[in-house]
């Protein structure tokens, strides 16, 4: 069985990582699995461009360009939210190409900022070829936003959406929302959403419902993301090994949706607290980030930046005691998975699907939504009350029976064999 699985690129962004894991494993398993994207950064013959030419680059750079600047315009010159939202009116028609013809399955995965048009999916369908859909994020069953936040009209129908500067009753959210229930009424999508939060946040959609919807995980590979000697990793960053270290991390930073200022409150509250004390705790960040965090002041903090290299990534969680995520809306986070895979305990908000990877004083602390106060609470116990040590062979226990890549990948196998009856 031949599998094609599409995605904007091959590295930038979880769902990129997640995509390529995924074929991965479904090659270690002994299914033809490539990988087809516009932006590819990966020295791996199995990932294939379809923006190789000069000519095809430009192309697909002026599609980008132009519907951020839609986005751009209708927000009034805006950037505020750029890249909150995506409208997936212009992209490239897939349907001829050689990996697609050859093709048993078609596995969309995250396919926005001008890859793919919701014509060009159409396209995809026309080829009678089965057609999976995995969600990264919640852009499938809304009108254009990735995220939704506190606005449920998903639910009905979008529009005046608070996303937009001039919203309207017909405003783009809602175009986008009605091309959408087109492309979707003769139900020939198999959607497939990350985790159970997304599967039943989607069935609440009336983009989504009636539509055929399971829920299976992202993989990641085991052998590689693991427990390591916590002291040799410190020593390669030069950080103290008496001392107990934090790690925080995100694509970026200063993602209003990841939530640092919480963090930050968190630990500010933790310095008035006597039996906490900064001196003896250090914080690491890694990620692109804008500022040198003055809401930390008091702790010494090492910014990591933008980490590429895998073997680093794995040393630098292994390094830490605990790692925190203070994301106000995720679905899967492959950083939390990445986090535990390597047997570090994890704290974050009990929202989304980290409330699925997260148990309570078993592999981590899962904080009461937005409370600075419950996020300080639960990063003193993990650092002075729970037994570290237990919480470390819950974590990886937590991703063996659950996300292995094996596992997962035999659970698409089954899907695949199924759909292509």
């Amino acid at each position: 069985m031949k599998i094609v699985l599409i995605n904007t690129s091959d590295k930038k962004g979880g769902a990129a990582i997640a995509c390529y894991r995924l074929m991965k494993a479904l090659q270690a398993i002994g299914s033809d699995a490539k990988m087809l994207v516009r932006d590819k950064q990966r020295e791996d013959q199995d990932v294939i461009s379809f923006s190789c030419s000069p000519f095809q680059k430009l192309k697909n750079f002026i599609r980008f360009i132009w519907e951020r600047f839609i986005i751009f315009f209708n927000n009034g010159f805006s950037r505020k939210n750029l890249f909150s939202v995506s409208l997936a009116d212009t992209g490239t028609n897939l349907s001829g190409h050689p990996l697609v013809k050859e093709a048993d399955i078609i596995h969309l995965h995250w396919f926005n900022q001008g890859a793919l048009s919701l014509k060009d999916i159409r396209a995809l369908i026309k080829t009678e070829k089965p057609v999976v859909w995995t969600l990264h994020d919640m852009w499938a069953l809304t009108g254009i936003c990735h995220y939704s936040g506190t606005c449920a009209k998903f639910k009905e129908i979008c529009n005046n959406c608070y996303f937009l500067r001039f919203p309207s009753d017909k405003d783009s959210s809602y175009k986008t929302f009605v091309k959408k229930k087109g492309l979707y009424k003769k139900g020939e999508i198999q959607f497939v959403a990350c985790s159970n939060w997304l599967k039943e946040t989607g069935k609440n959609s009336s983009l989504l419902s009636g539509q055929k919807i399971i829920s299976i995980p992202n993989p990641i590979n085991t052998k590689v993301f693991r427990p390591l000697d916590k002291t040799a990793c410190r020593k390669m960053f030069c950080l103290p090994t008496e001392k107990k270290i934090i790690l925080f991390g995100a694509m970026k930073v200063n993602d209003e949706r990841k939530g640092l200022h919480y963090l930050e409150h968190a630990l500010q509250l933790l310095i008035c607290e006597k039996p906490f004390t900064p001196d003896k705790t250090e914080i690491m960040i890694f990620g692109a980030m804008e500022n040198n965090f003055p809401g930390l002041s008091g702790f010494v903090i090492h910014s990591m930046n933008f980490i590429k290299d895998t073997t680093k990534l794995i040393q630098l969680y292994n390094a830490a005691d605990i790692y925190i995520t203070s994301s106000l809306e995720d679905n899967l986070p492959n950083t939390i998975m990445e986090a535990l895979a390597c047997g570090v305990p994890c704290i974050g908000f009990n929202t989304g699907g980290i409330s699925e990877m997260i148990d309570h004083k078993e592999n981590g602390y899962l904080a009461d939504y937005k409370s600075a106060q419950d996020l300080a609470k639960g990063i003193a116990w993990c650092l002075e009350e729970a037994d570290l040590n237990k919480l470390s062979e819950n974590a990886r226990r937590k991703v063996l029976e659950n996300y292995q890549e094996e596992y997962i990948a035999e659970k698409y196998l089954a899907l695949y064999k199924e759909l292509n009856k």
